[in-house]
C-alpha cells in the first residue's frame, strides 16, 4: 500500500515538472507582424448587371443611304446659319469626341449662350436630348440649334427652305434622300438626315468588351477605380449603357448646389418641383468632353467626380479615391467611328442665293 502510494506521488510530481517546463511562445513584437495586404478581387463582368454593353450603330430601319450621306454634308454646312459660318460640328466637333472645349460655344456674332454644348457621340441612344430635355431625339434636337437666334439665328424655316433650295445640289440631294416626298426639302428633314447622320455616331471601346467577357480588356487599376466607383454609389445615377443619359436628377441631391441661376428641367415644364434637375450626363468618353457640368463651370474631371460625391452623394473622398474612380473613368474612352465617316465631306459648291445678314 505504501509503495503504491509513493509510486503515485512520484508520478504527479513527474507530470508537474514536464507541464511547468515546457517552453512558453516567445513573445512577438507587434511590429514585426506580416500582415499580408487583403487580395484585390476584380468586379466579375458577369456581376455588372447594372451596365449594358453600347449597341451596334444603328440608323432608322429602310433609311436609304443617300439620306446619311446628306445628313453628313448637312452636320457640316456652315450655310445653315445666319452668317454662313457655324455649322453642327462648330460646337460638337467630331474629331474633338463631339464637343468644342469651351464652357459655352460661341454662336451667332460670338455670342454666347447659358449651357455647355454636351457631345454628340451616343446622343442618339439617350432618352431625350438637351440638358432640359425639351427635345424627344436626335432629329428633333438637330433642327433646335438652326433657328435658335443665339446659335445659328436663321429667323425660320423658310429662310432655311430658300437657302439649301437655291443651291442645285442640296436639291439633288433632298430628292434622293427623300424620294417619296413631293416637297423634299423642309426643315423637318433637315432633321430627319442630320439625325440619319448622327445614328452612326457610337463609341464602343474597352470597357464594352470587359462586359463581353474579356477581363484582360481593363488594367487593374482601372478595375480598383471601377470597384470604388461602385462602392461610392455612382451608379444611383450613371449607370445603362451609356452610365447615364437615361434619368432626370436633381443637381445637389444631399447638398444644395451653389449656384443655382439656371434652373434646368423647370425652364421647360414651369413646375416648382422640376428645379434644378437635369439630364444625367453620360460618362462615356468623359474624359475627353472637358469643361463639366451644364453650365461648363468645372474644368477637370477630378474635381468633377469630387464635387459629385459631394453634393450627390453626401460623401467626401480623398485624393486617392478621387484618383481612382478617375482612372476608372479614362477606360470609358471608346473608338470613334471610321475616319471618312466623321472627317468633313466635299460639300456643294453653290453660294446660296440669301446674302449673308448681320455680319459681326
Amino acid at each position: 500500500m505504501r509503495t503504491s502510494l509513493l509510486a503515485f506521488v512520484v508520478a504527479a510530481l513527474l507530470a508537474a515538472c514536464e507541464k511547468k517546463t515546457e517552453p512558453a511562445p516567445a513573445p512577438v513584437a507587434s511590429s514585426s507582424i506580416s500582415v499580408k495586404e487583403k487580395e484585390f478581387i476584380a468586379p466579375e463582368p458577369s456581376s455588372l448587371k447594372m451596365f449594358a454593353q453600347l449597341p451596334p450603330a444603328a440608323p432608322p430601319k429602310d433609311v436609304p443611304a443617300e439620306r446619311i450621306t446628306l445628313g453628313r454634308m448637312l452636320y457640316f454646312e456652315e450655310r445653315l446659319s445666319k452668317n454662313h459660318d457655324i455649322s453642327c460640328n462648330s460646337c460638337h466637333d467630331l474629331a474633338r469626341y463631339g464637343v468644342d472645349g469651351e464652357k459655352t460655344s460661341p454662336g451667332h456674332k460670338k455670342a454666347r449662350g447659358d449651357r455647355n454644348s454636351p457631345t454628340s457621340y451616343n446622343a442618339y441612344l439617350h432618352f431625350r436630348q438637351f440638358w432640359d430635355g425639351r427635345a424627344a431625339d436626335v432629329e428633333e434636337q438637330a433642327t433646335g440649334p438652326i433657328l435658335n437666334p443665339v446659335e445659328m439665328a436663321l429667323p425660320d424655316e423658310k429662310r432655311v427652305v430658300e437657302v439649301l433650295s437655291s443651291m442645285p445640289e442640296y436639291v439633288e440631294l433632298f430628292k434622293k434622300a427623300f424620294p417619296d416626298e413631293k416637297e423634299p426639302i423642309s426643315l423637318k428633314n433637315v432633321g430627319r438626315a442630320i439625325g440619319a447622320f448622327e445614328r452612326g455616331l457610337s463609341t464602343p471601346g474597352r470597357f464594352d468588351k470587359y462586359l463581353a467577357g474579356t477581363k484582360s480588356a481593363l488594367t487593374t487599376d482601372e478595375l480598383k477605380g471601377l470597384a470604388k466607383f461602385l462602392d461610392t454609389g455612382c451608379t444611383t445615377c450613371h449607370a445603362g449603357a451609356l452610365l447615364g443619359g437615361d434619368k432626370y436628377q436633381k443637381l445637389g441631391l444631399i447638398k444644395p448646389w451653389p449656384n443655382t441661376n439656371d434652373e434646368g428641367r423647370a425652364k421647360v415644364t414651369k413646375a416648382d418641383g422640376d428645379k434644378m434637375f437635369f439630364k444625367v450626363p453620360s460618362l462615356r468618353n468623359v474624359a475627353k468632353t472637358a469643361p463639366y457640368f451644364h453650365d461648363g463651370s468645372v474644368a477637370t474631371l477630378e474635381e468633377a467626380v469630387k464635387l459629385m460625391a459631394s453634393h450627390q452623394l453626401g460623401q467626401e473622398l480623398s485624393a486617392d479615391d478621387v484618383k481612382s474612380i478617375v482612372t476608372f473613368l479614362k477606360a470609358l474612352t471608346g473608338d470613334l467611328p471610321p475616319a471618312d465617316y466623321i472627317k468633313k465631306p466635299e460639300l456643294p459648291k453653290s453660294t446660296p442665293k440669301t446674302p449673308k445678314a448681320d455680319p459681326a
